[in-house]
């Protein structure tokens, strides 16, 4: 699958160019979000896969301009390396290319629907889809390929139509993908092994409550 898509966006490069303008709303929400300095928040998660009950958990996530999000906690691990990042720093790390799809219906919201292709092979993802809310120039979602890592899908809501950050972020990944031994996930968590091993396909979705904001602009 990734080396199809791959595929596809050598072609789209092929026949789009280099010199092809970066989309204007997304640049729009780009610069909203290079607004943003640093910022640190309480992340209140919740986990949902058939085997795995896990008690909600609380969290801290950190960012800086610059560096990727990080999350931290007392008891447990189970977070993916990138597949919480909501930031979108790394498509922004490399050169790129998009293209317009059109308008799409997403949450209720009529979203301006972008694909955003690295040009630099440096870069970790191979195809990035995007739902832009025109209105407040936010990301409502966002559809993540990556090169050796999997897929992942971010669904973003907000408190109020200024914030510029998420008050809720719900991802939906593979299991395979994320590498973190089970026994790491705290000790109130149960996991019936039997029924993980049963399941072929092994996917999960995390729930993130975000409040506290410490955000610093940039001045």
């Amino acid at each position: 699958m990734i080396r199809l898509l791959m595929g596809i966006c050598l072609c789209f490069i092929f026949l789009l160019g280099y010199t092809q303008e970066i989309d204007a709303d997304l640049l729009k929400v780009k610069k909203r979000l290079d607004a943003v300095q640093q910022f640190s928040a309480t992340v209140v998660l919740d986990l949902e896969v058939s085997f795995i009950n896990m008690p909600t958990k609380t969290a801290k996530v950190y960012y800086e301009e610059g560096k990727r999000m990080k999350f931290s906690s007392d008891d447990f691990v189970m977070l993916p390396r990138r597949g919480l990042d909501f930031s979108l720093s790394e498509i922004f790390r490399y050169p790129f290319i998009t293209v317009d799809r059109g308008m799409e219906q997403r949450d209720g919201k009529l979203a301006k629907v972008i694909n955003v292709i690295p040009t630099d092979k440096l870069s970790e993802l191979a195809l990035v889809t995007l739902y832009i809310d025109q209105h407040t120039m936010r990301i409502l979602a966002s559809e993540i390929n990556t090169r050796k890592e999997g897929s992942y899908t971010l669904s973003m809501r907000y408190a109020s139509t200024k914030d510029v950050l998420p008050s809720h972020v719900e991802a939906s990944f593979a299991l395979e993908r994320l590498k973190i031994p089970l026994n790491f996930m705290g000790k109130d968590t149960e996991i019936d092994r039997k029924q993980m091993k049963s399941q072929e396909t092994k996917t999960g979705i995390i729930k993130m409550q975000l409040k506290d904001y410490d955000i610093q602009y940039r001045s």
